[in-house]
């Protein structure tokens, strides 16, 4: 049977190459023969009637605007009442391209009208700040959303493996483009499932289609990294590379995931992941398809792969690729990629979508590569673009891709869609658009030059693009800003999590450097034993989180002086230390390890460890009232707040006590998590509060934050109890239900609870706007609260 798909799947790409070669000889020959010309002479000259504006303040304005914020753009849009039509023309292009639609029906534009007018009211609301310190595409706004459609175990299932993925994709690639590509895939199927959706299908079966179209885009989208931008790098050796490119084509033609087989040491790690992921995505992609769609997926995969491969292969030192050879593979590749977008689903498509797609592809490949020129250029891939831009002047048989490209325009504009006006202004403006982003990106001089090398004859035709490009306005698209936006957003994130992460790591060593207590002079053993018992608690591996976040605050966001501070850190280490030696005891929880070590008790004795928790308490007074560069009044009233919260702590610890072997609510839960965790949390960010002299409403922000910070951080705790790595904890797993204590996983199992510790993620996040400062520290802690593995 598998010889058999095999042999289906050769004759399958046999077929698709002999219709691309034959609509490549159409366009061949409208390029020799000029038959674009007339056609695409009157299409420039009505669609952009140029004429000379008269300067005026608003036109200043208007070219000064920042284009690369995406709430600055559509904001301005709105203002100079251009956004509607900025929106219509950007939903009809995602009609054309992603969905195969076209645009001369009543239908399809009272469809584009309805999501225009649900775009509009979504982007024109003000957003409030914690959405401005999240992100326009954060996982805040994605959750909310997952709320609403009743999918929210979904979206926690999409950002535990995004999470995953973005901590997987090697260093060699770049990884922000990478999760862009990924996420795009998925929008594009979710959005192809939302069409198939009409307004009477039932909650459930929308919920479910939802559902099914984000971990489809997903397992799709995992393509993008993990084949083709890994194929691309210089990852893997030329062998290899032909490894696993014969490991995908077996996987491909037999329908069954191949063996990963034997790879170096130091790459079967990232490999086995790999593998693992993609075999996980392949095998659901077929679990959810018809007979029929899994059929259409395999073949366009395989023309999609064997399209990728015989391009990736090609050489540019290599003078003898002919014009079939460049330019077949992409025909193939561009339209097959969307296709099999669409294969995944089981949707049903009118009769002209595969036909539109298949011509409509080469149009966006074109403009993607002569935007990547340089780029493409400089790692040594063979395009159109850079095999016209290196033999042009050797080979005078060579087609010129950018009057391929126009000619491409001319064709879909008047043989495949009809002459259609709206769609012949929404791909006009997308290639005019394309040039003034390239002429941005790289400057006037070396767009020029580039033009100079691409310029076509006749002369009049070229020269009236140069004259659009120049004067013409209003020719952005919401993708591209959604993109542009995107990258930046993912790049800042990266760069956050990479110095919010590094600065843990730092201020932790300095921290564990300075916690040490020197022992008394004296030689009294019981202070000895308490002393070492003390030092013992501390050496061990903890996150230090507490003291951690403190230092955040203290020097970072209030920039209080970070020697002057150093006691608050060593104090707020010191009283957790001494929680978690109290908690331990045979009388309360009966723990016998610790951070990867025996607990105190089980080394010592029950007295020495009681005692040295009370010992660390008092350290950490003593340390506080040590504070001699603060005002003493902020001191004492740090001193007292302190020392309500240890009080309170103990009454949290004597309600978790009193709650083992009881059921318990909700709100008990959160009230018990709250005094378990919360208020440790709270500590480390109000005390730095009180001596840096911040407001009381700020003080009751941060209180805020605290509280669903802590429940959060809780709710992680008790998952990880049933999910966690034993190794990567350093203490034993299914402790809880073991000791019978009540937790959120025992009251709603793991997939409720993750739920909460969501829910309470976003809350944390909401609360952030009543803070006056922009802190995206709080952020990131969040986001490591609720991703963390120990």
């Amino acid at each position: 049977m598998n010889r058999e798909l095999i042999i289906d799947c050769d004759r399958c790409y046999w077929q698709a190459e002999r219709r691309a070669s034959h609509y490549f000889k159409l366009l061949s020959k409208q390029v020799k023969e000029k038959a674009y010309i007339g056609m695409l002479k009157h299409d420039l000259a009505s669609s952009f009637k140029l004429q000379a504006k008269p300067f005026s303040f608003f036109t200043f304005m208007e070219k000064k605007k920042t284009s690369h914020n995406f709430r600055r753009q559509i904001k301005w849009l709105e203002y100079t009442g251009k956004l509607d039509a900025f929106l219509e023309r950007s939903i009809s292009y995602i009609f054309l391209r992603d969905l195969g639609k076209t645009l001369d029906s009543t239908d399809i534009q009272n469809r584009i009208q309805k999501v225009v007018n649900e775009l509009k009211s979504n982007l024109t609301t003000t957003p409030n700040k914690s959405e401005v310190l999240s992100g326009t595409f954060s996982s805040l706004g994605m959750y909310r959303w997952g709320q609403r459609e009743g999918i929210e175990e979904t979206i926690i299932w999409l950002f535990q493996k995004l999470t995953s993925v973005s901590k997987q994709i090697p260093k060699e690639i770049d990884s922000p483009h990478a999760q862009r590509k990924l996420i795009k895939i998925i929008m594009g199927v979710l959005m192809h499932q939302m069409e198939e959706i009409s307004d009477q299908t039932l909650p459930e079966i929308r919920t479910k289609k939802l559902d099914e179209a984000i971990r489809l885009g997903y397992s799709y989208g995992l393509t993008y990294p993990f084949i083709d931008d890994l194929l691309d790098s210089n990852i893997f050796t030329n062998d290899e590379k032909k490894q696993y490119a014969e490991l995908i084509r077996t996987s491909i033609t037999t329908s069954i995931v191949a063996p990963l087989g034997q790879w170096p040491e130091e790459k079967m790690k990232m490999m086995s992941y790999i593998h693992g992921e993609l075999k996980e995505a392949f095998e659901y992609i077929h679990s959810h398809q018809t007979n029929e769609k899994r059929k259409i997926f395999t073949e366009q995969s395989y023309v999609f792969f064997q399209s990728q491969e015989l391009d990736r292969l090609k050489d540019l030192s290599n003078p003898q690729y002919t014009n079939e050879e460049l330019y077949i593979p992409i025909i193939l590749k561009s339209s097959s990629s969307r296709l099999i977008a669409r294969s995944i689903l089981n949707t049903h498509d009118d009769d002209g979508f595969n036909n539109r797609t298949f011509l409509y592809g080469i149009y966006n490949q074109l403009a993607d590569d002569f935007a990547d020129l340089f780029e493409d250029l400089e790692a040594g891939a063979v395009t159109p673009y850079t095999y016209y831009f290196k033999y042009h002047q050797e080979r005078s048989d060579l087609i010129n891709p950018f009057e391929l490209y126009w000619t491409v325009i001319s064709n879909l504009i008047h043989n495949v869609y009809h002459s259609d006006e709206s769609t012949k202004e929404v791909i006009l403006t997308r290639a005019i658009n394309g040039l003034k982003r390239y002429k941005e990106k790289h400057g006037v001089q070396k767009y020029k030059e580039v033009m100079q090398l691409f310029a076509f004859d006749p002369s009049e035709i070229f020269s009236s693009i140069q004259t659009i490009v120049e004067k013409a306005e209003d020719v952005d698209f919401l993708d591209k800003l959604i993109r542009d936006q995107l990258i930046t957003e993912l790049k800042k994130e990266n760069e956050e999590q990479e110095e919010f992460f590094q600065t843990i790591k730092t201020v932790r060593n300095e921290i564990n450097q300075a916690l040490r207590i020197a022992k008394s002079k004296k030689e009294w053993l019981v202070e000895d034993a308490i002393t070492d018992a003390a030092n013992y608690s501390l050496e061990g591996n903890g996150k230090r989180l507490r003291p951690i976040i403190a230092w955040f605050m203290g020097v970072r966001v209030y920039g209080l002086n970070e020697v002057a501070f150093l006691p608050v850190l060593k104090s707020i280490e010191y009283l957790h230390t001494a929680s978690l030696i109290f908690d331990d005891l045979p009388s309360q929880d009966d723990a016998h390890f610790r951070r990867g070590r025996k607990t105190v008790h089980e080394l010592y004795n029950v007295a020495v460890a009681e005692l040295t928790g009370i010992f660390l308490t008092m350290k950490a007074t003593e340390e506080q009232s040590s504070l001699e560069q603060f005002d003493a009044g902020q001191v004492l009233k740090m001193i007292q707040y302190s020392a309500h919260v240890t009080a309170e702590l103990c009454k949290g610890q004597a309600m978790d006590l009193a709650s083992k072997g009881q059921q318990m609510t909700i709100q008990q839960l959160n009230i018990l998590c709250f005094y378990k965790t919360g208020l440790s949390f709270e500590a480390s960010l109000v005390i730095p509060a009180i001596l840096a002299y911040a407001e009381d409403k700020e003080i009751e922000g941060l209180k805020k934050f605290a509280y669903h910070a802590g429940i959060a951080f809780q709710i992680k705790d008790d998952i990880l109890d049933v999910e966690g790595n034993v190794d990567v904890l350093g203490k034993p797993t299914h402790q809880d239900n073991e000791n019978m204590v009540s937790n959120f996983v025992s009251l709603l199992g793991v997939n409720s609870a993750k739920k909460q510790m969501w829910d309470h993620y976003c809350l944390a996040i909401e609360s952030l706007q009543s803070l006056p400062k922009n802190n995206s520290f709080l952020k990131h802690l969040m986001n490591y609260f609720v991703t963390r593995e120990r």
